[in-house]
């Protein structure tokens, strides 16, 4: 009998969730600005994932007779370069789509270092209080009055301009925002009534923190790792704008507007593309992050 009853309860919870996710959806549904941003944000994220079937050209491949070709031009043998090619004659549609890469992957792999590690010391600092909180929240403020560029050019310059590295150092100078959002949370939700019940019944704080105030807290979180992704792309750009970002021929956004800059007053497309093509990913992230923000406030439930 006991066993039927778990059964009839994981039954009951299984249809809970997915109604709760429906009436999530719906919601979501409602405001289209949000939905125009999750399409645009796909649309990138398709290009990226199939960059080698998509992209007609090789984003590497030089023909110097094909130089600052404009857009909507054809080369010697009749192939169409839609936007036009750079001033090594690659074609810049092409390595648009092959930079969308470098982009999401330090997007979506330093939101996780950062997202991670300031969810860990946000529910640490926020759940003990006293002294482990004054030490993390002192970290935090110094972390914070230390510029972000001065540490990724001694961190680049000592281990040199790679992938890796530039996902390491903005995932770890990125934790502060995450920290204290999850921190405010877990601060309200330990005085919750659930909190206090689960240490009535002797529950261990890890226990506490991982099945109770966690699952809390992960909303903030989310909406602020969704927004936060939008920051992280215009840092990478900055980087390789800067040419501390990922090395040629990797083609990026940022090195390929450093590229254009040169050429602005007689090439205007070499750097307007990639710039649209930041400004168009970044804005479909924080609308979709708003959208997502408003849907999940508990105060704008409809």
């Amino acid at each position: 009998m006991s066993a039927l009853s778990r059964t009839m309860d994981l039954s009951v919870g299984r249809v809970a969730a997915r109604r709760e996710w429906a009436r999530f959806a719906r919601r979501l549904a409602r405001r289209r600005t949000a939905l125009f941003g999750l399409v645009v944000v796909m649309v990138v994220v398709i290009a990226a994932m199939g960059a080698p079937w998509i992209a007609a050209y090789d984003p590497t491949e030089q023909d110097i007779t094909n130089r600052l070709r404009p857009p909507g031009s054809q080369d010697a043998a009749s192939r169409a370069h839609h936007l036009g090619t750079d001033h090594l004659g690659r074609d810049i549609l092409a390595r648009m789509i092959f930079g969308a890469r470098p982009a999401l992957m330090v997007g979506f792999a330093a939101v996780a270092i950062s997202g991670v590690l300031g969810m860990a010391v946000g529910l640490v600092s926020g759940y003990f209080g006293g002294r482990i909180d004054d030490v993390f929240m002192r970290l935090a403020d110094v972390q914070l009055a230390f510029p972000f560029i001065l540490l990724a050019i001694a961190v680049i310059g000592v281990l040199g301009p790679s992938l890796p590295v530039i996902i390491v150092v903005i995932g770890v100078s990125s934790w502060v925002v995450y920290a204290r959002v999850v921190r405010g949370a877990v601060l309200s939700l330990r005085e919750r009534e659930f909190v206090q019940a689960a240490h009535a019944l002797g529950s261990r704080d890890s226990r506490v923190l991982l099945h109770h105030i966690l699952p809390n807290a992960f909303t903030p979180w989310l909406v602020v790792a969704t927004l936060d992704m939008a920051r992280v792309i215009v840092i990478e750009s900055a980087l390789s704008f800067l040419g501390l970002g990922v090395q040629p021929p990797t083609p990026t956004w940022g090195g390929m507007l450093a590229d254009g800059r040169v050429y602005i007053s007689t090439a205007w497309w070499l750097a307007t593309f990639p710039g649209l093509a930041i400004l168009v990913t970044v804005l479909g992230i924080n609308l979709f992050g708003d959208g997502l923000r408003d849907t999940l406030d508990p105060r704008l439930k409809v």
